[in-house]
């Protein structure tokens, strides 16, 4: 609700009170019920006709107004509030400081010889934002239960500046800043452009300037905090969740997408400060309307706790002398409009505001210019925005979201300040620091102001401003952001745990979707690390098997189950509980991969490993959330991603939209991803064994890893004798050795592709053709492997080449080799530079279609018989078979004249 501006009389109506007159409906009714708090009781008996032309002057001047739960143009909470800062001098003086080294940083970074770019204008419009929550309210990590922090990625200099202050960084890094690789070798790379984990792992918790992801994963984040707290894990309770974000970054459907998820979860230990300068990068964000009312509309339609901190406090006096005449000129004035007042002077305020709207040359007129220059955007007031800051973290039942109005590139000068060019702008001419200096009322000389660099300040160590920041970092824990990464290491489950997986199925069928599954529930009752397995589910958990843990695990929800299910009398049925350790999230694969990333980096952000396994239509992952997959990456997440229902041709029936034979190929391009397409049960045990291993055994690394698996229910042989398993981790292994014959191949096959190559060759037998059969766990792993190995030789070129793995195991292999896949052709092409003997590929380029399995393997040519062909065709160019072999198997097995 809107509060008022001033302190009310004894003898008016309570706040929010209803007038006792009819309120009529509609847009006016909701101004009247918010405009109810702000106005004088004299005010109040003018109120419809004002409210009606309110709406009706802004309607005629073009100004888009959403009325549904927005309240007029002024600050949520009443100045009687607002706290007295007994240091607010001196904050202010660190504020300027930092500001000042923000600026100067990025404008040294964009000296002729570098020009690396970064931004300027961003931190200039947040400084107050952060620098009251850094002296006042965020929490850091000394006792464990720190809060966490997603902070708005262009901004990033002006966190390395504090950090410079604190003694965290030196001048040699800020001057490296966005020059990311080291300058000598062994020595220290730059500071990020943005905030990047995994280039600075100690000081960056969260990946943010992929604009829209940082708000999904603070919500899925604040609600992994309770997630941890309800299990017992870990006591969270004092842990709080910020994300800073853009007003233009709001347009983006990944934040939109999950408020009603933070209302529905209660999630009162988060809070979104939205940094509403009214500018996109380009231009204002709502030219023609009010960004502010917009938000105000949809946060609180999504059920937030919504602040507004729109006004200074030099406005307060104006308010409570005169809220209708100043309500009236704002209603009218659109945000394209209050950008140029920004950017403008006092002259052009009295003449294109103050003159253009009745009852402010009254109000404003006898104001000296200096009094009206001092009339500021509430973010930019430290004493406002900690009343908000205050008023969040007392707040309970809801998320809130503080809207803070402020100036793109405020202080910077008139080059800078509410220019539709201030994104770009990355250089300080000596004019434009000179001004700068002035704002901020800094001791810099003119001199130092024309030298080729402009100067870093530092007040020194033993300075009042430096003692009172580090001691204020102190008192709330410690400094941020940072990473920390103290997990308490894990007991893995035994060699016994896989066991069943490598036994195989006898005669009996099973997909590797179950087997996954199965081996899951298995490591799941493991005394140590099965509390720490993290199911999450989309939706269609039936589909894949995972309804099998409803039972035991059960699903995690905030409230427990308040209903009797209707499947209440089955074995499987949907059982909910605050103890529950799966996450079914829904329809929302995006949000999914907000609880993985918050799951999968808990050994950072809280000291706990976990182990999120997220399972999934394969042709939703990569292709859908790839951004998220990435930031994952970047976050330095861990654990496993199942790309379920894999393939082109084996999810039959689905169609062009559904059926996936890309996703390893995307998978490959994430540094951070090792991606696996196993054939039979056993090899996903092996991986799965050594996924555990490498992510949360002793030498662990920030990698997750990606099996692609199936829905095709087929025999699954027991783990061959003597295998050795490292081949399976390294990418391939000879799984059926060739009969003598007069002529030889090789079949490289992945996935089911291997029960296709195995019929391929029989058939092929009967042609007096030795086959000799090769199941390929990971294309992109022997890729990978075999690049790492030209490098070293490269690097290297005294001492003897490194053969790549793939190429030392196809040693002596005879005859072409072909390689086939559910994939696209470009997946086994990855390794076909490395092959002993002629290579050629077949896979399912294209789009998908919906029909049998054995007619879409037709159709693209990768079943048994296709594969015949294709060796016995290379057989014919090498001139070992005629021609004719090749068209007669054509002919016998229906191939000739196309599909």
């Amino acid at each position: 609700m809107a509060g008022t501006q001033h302190g009310a009389r004894a003898d008016e109506p309570r706040k929010g009170e209803r007038l006792p007159e009819p309120v009529e409906q509609g847009e006016i009714g909701e101004w009247m019920e918010a405009l109810d708090d702000v106005l004088t009781h004299e005010g109040r008996t003018q109120a419809r006709s004002l409210l009606a032309s309110l709406l009706e002057h802004a309607r005629t001047r073009g100004i888009t107004v959403p009325t549904a739960g927005a309240t007029p143009d002024v600050n949520t909470l009443d100045a009687d509030t607002d706290p007295e800062l007994p240091d607010e001098a001196l904050e202010r003086r660190i504020e300027a400081y930092v500001r000042w080294n923000a600026a100067v940083m990025v404008s040294r970074a964009n000296r002729a010889e570098l020009g690396v770019g970064g931004h300027i204008a961003t931190y200039a419009s947040t400084a107050t934002l952060f620098e009251v929550g850094f002296n006042h309210f965020f929490r850091g990590h000394a006792d464990g239960a720190g809060d966490q922090i997603y902070f708005q990625g262009h901004a990033s200099p002006g966190i390395y500046a504090r950090a410079f202050l604190e003694g965290r960084l030196n001048e040699e890094q800020l001057d490296l800043f966005r020059q990311e690789t080291p300058r000598v070798r062994g020595g220290p790379p730059g500071l990020s452009s943005y905030p990047h984990p995994r280039l600075m792992p100690g000081f960056w918790e969260f990946p943010t300037v992929s604009m829209g992801l940082g708000g999904l994963c603070a919500v899925y984040q604040a609600r992994f905090n309770r997630y941890l707290q309800h299990r017992g894990i870990k006591d969270t309770s004092r842990s709080r969740v910020w994300a800073f974000l853009g007003d233009g970054e709001m347009d983006e459907p990944e934040t939109q997408g999950v408020l009603t998820v933070a209302s529905r979860e209660a999630l009162d230990n988060l809070v979104f400060v939205v940094n509403c300068n009214l500018q996109r990068l380009d231009g204002p964000v709502r030219g023609n309307g009010k960004i502010i009312s917009e938000l105000e509309s949809l946060f609180q339609g999504a059920g937030w706790n919504v602040i507004k901190v729109m006004w200074d406090r030099h406005w307060d006096p104006l308010f409570a002398h005169d809220a209708q005449a100043l309500l009236r000129a704002l209603a009218a004035t659109p945000d394209g409009e209050m950008q140029t007042l920004a950017a403008s002077n006092v002259a052009y305020f009295r003449e294109h505001f103050i003159s253009r709207h009745p009852g402010l040359e009254r109000l404003l007129g006898s104001l000296s210019d200096a009094e009206l220059a001092r009339l500021g955007r509430g973010g930019h007031d430290p004493k406002k925005v900690y009343a908000a800051y205050h008023a969040a973290t007392q707040h309970r039942g809801q998320p809130t979201v503080i809207l803070a109005q402020t100036v793109k590139g405020f202080l910077l000068g008139p080059e800078f300040q509410a220019r539709n060019s201030t994104h770009q702008m990355k250089k300080l001419s000596p004019e434009t620091l000179k001004a700068f200096r002035d704002n901020l009322q800094l001791d810099i000389s003119d001199e130092e102001l024309h030298r080729e660099l402009p100067p870093y300040i530092h007040p020194g160590p033993e300075s009042e401003e430096v003692r009172y920041l580090l001691e204020r970092r102190a008192e709330l824990g410690g400094p941020m952001p940072q990473r920390r990464v103290k997990a308490r290491p894990v007991e893995l489950p035994g060699r016994e745990a896989y066991d069943d997986l490598k036994r195989g199925t006898g005669t009996g069928t099973m997909a590797t979707t179950m087997a996954f599954v199965r081996l899951l529930r298995t490591l799941m009752r493991h005394h140590d690390l099965g509390k720490r397995f993290v199911p999450i589910i989309p939706d269609e958990a039936r589909t894949f098997g995972m309804d099998a843990l409803f039972p035991s695990a059960r699903i995690y929800s905030s409230r427990g189950q308040r209903y009797t299910p209707v499947d209440d009398d089955v074995v499987l049925a949907y059982r909910e509980s605050q103890q529950g350790q799966i996450l079914h999230e829904g329809i929302t694969e995006a949000g999914s991969m907000g609880s993985f990333a918050a799951a999968g980096s808990c050994h950072a952000t809280h000291g706990e490993y976990m182990v999120p396994v997220y399972i999934f239509y394969s042709m939703f992952g990569f292709q859908r959330t790839g951004d998220l997959m990435w930031s994952a990456a970047d976050q330095g997440a861990r654990g496993f991603l199942l790309g379920a229902t894999a393939g082109r041709t084996t999810l039959n029936g689905e169609g062009l939209q559904h059926q996936d034979g890309h996703s390893l190929l995307l998978a490959s391009t994430n540094p951070a991803c090792i991606s696996y397409d196993p054939a039979f049960s056993y090899e996903v045990a092996i991986i799965v064994e050594d996924g555990l291993r490498r992510m949360y055994g002793a030498d662990s690394e920030d990698v997750f890893y990606y099996l692609t698996v199936y829905n095709e229910p087929l025999v699954q042989p027991p783990m061959p004798q003597g295998l050795d398993e490292k081949a399976v981790i390294q990418g391939m292994y000879r799984y059926a050795p060739a009969r003598k014959m007069k002529h030889r191949a090789t079949i490289l096959a992945s996935g089911v592709g291997v029960s296709w190559a195995l019929r391929a060759q029989a058939l092929l037998a009967e042609r007096e053709v030795g086959a000799e059969v090769w199941s390929v766990t990971s294309w992109s792993e022997l890729r990978r492997e075999a690049l790492a190995c030209e490098e070293w030789s490269l690097l290297h070129p005294t001492q003897s080449r490194r053969a790549p793995f793939v190429t030392r195991a196809l040693e002596g292999v005879k005859g072409p080799i072909v390689a086939v896949s559910d994939w696209m052709r470009a997946v086994p092409d990855q390794v076909a530079r490395w092959m002993p003997q002629t290579f050629t590929s077949l896979g399912t380029d294209g789009f998908g279609r919906s029909d049998t399995r054995a007619a879409l393997r037709r159709f693209f040519r990768v079943d048994a018989e296709s594969i015949v062909v294709a060796v016995l065709w290379e057989l014919a160019l090498a001139g070992q078979v005629q021609v004719s072999v090749v068209e007669e198997a054509m002919r016998a097995y229906g191939l000739s004249g196309g599909v």
